[in-house]
């Protein structure tokens, strides 16, 4: 069994690869002007990232085979992506796409 001062070590430790890992780029980032190119490309990235995780949720792999289509999350995205079109605020859409899939849940 590892000792308290092992675990406190390493708890203390990957806080701060996580702290530096995302305080680092902002420091560094402060001193230097990107081009404008790369700033266009970046703004891109958390479009990419929460489309992935939506994908994600709405298809379940199957080996060998076509994913399988996730019907409670596609019919919880329906009322969620109208909701992010018409009000363009995240928790708006956060809340409708929880109780979407919450009233789905309830009833099917």
């Amino acid at each position: 069994m590892p000792s308290t001062s092992y675990i406190l070590l390493t708890i203390l430790g990957c806080g701060l690869v996580t702290w530096v890992s995302r305080i680092l780029p902002f420091v560094l980032l402060k001193k230097v002007t990107l081009p404008k190119i790369v700033i266009d490309y970046l703004q891109f990235v958390p479009l990419v990232i929460m489309a992935a995780l939506w994908f994600d949720s709405l298809l379940e792999p199957q080996i060998g085979q076509f994913p399988l289509i996730k019907w409670t999350y596609v019919g919880a995205s329906l009322p969620t992506v109208i909701s992010a079109l018409i009000s363009k605020n995240l928790f708006v859409i956060v809340l409708v796409g929880i109780a979407s899939l919450a009233l789905i849940r309830f009833f099917f």
